[in-house]
């Protein structure tokens, strides 16, 4: 089996602590995961820092992604660098109660080219399922898998989400 690194980023109202569940599971799946701290604010503003992050992984080998925000930025940086693959956990497609701003957060997905895998819960208020649904339809190359009863994070089911990030990032 071929190493493969993952570059992870959190949430914005999180830290990497966040994710060390995430560290470890992925570890374990032989994985070597790699975690940025993100600056709060727009999401075009942490581009360069999550750029800069990159530039220590093998290109070849890189799998980028991150919890809501930090998807979210690795969705931007995904368009300019073309990883390996991106994995987004819990997308943050509209604010709660602000579904007509799925589209604007959406606009660059037609112009990612790798492999990409969304992992959400299907009451995430982040994430109407319709909208999401049908703002994956935009991305060349997606995979969606929703969770029944889960809200905006993957705690309840991160083993099987886990499992699924890296049989995807190995595929």
């Amino acid at each position: 089996m071929q190493s493969r690194h993952i570059l992870l980023a959190p949430g914005a109202s999180g830290t990497i602590e966040r994710l060390r569940e995430h560290e470890r599971g992925l570890t374990s799946r032989g994985m070597t995961v790699h975690l940025v701290e993100l600056p709060r604010g727009r999401a075009e503003r942490a581009v360069p820092v999550y750029r800069r992050a990159l530039e220590s992984i093998p290109r070849d080998e890189s799998v980028i992604g991150g919890h809501s925000f930090g998807g979210r930025v690795a969705s931007l940086l995904a368009v300019e660098l073309a990883p390996t693959a991106l994995i987004l956990l819990s997308y943050p497609l509209h604010a709660p109660g602000r579904q007509h701003s799925w589209e604007e957060r959406t606009a660059h997905w037609p112009r990612i080219t790798c492999p990409v895998l969304l992992l959400s819960g299907e009451s995430d208020p982040f994430a109407e399922l319709a909208l999401l649904r049908r703002a994956v339809s935009q991305i060349p190359d997606a995979t969606l898998i929703t969770y029944r009863g889960v809200g905006h994070g993957l705690g309840p089911v991160l083993e099987d989400a886990l499992d699924r990030v890296a049989d995807f990032a190995f595929a």
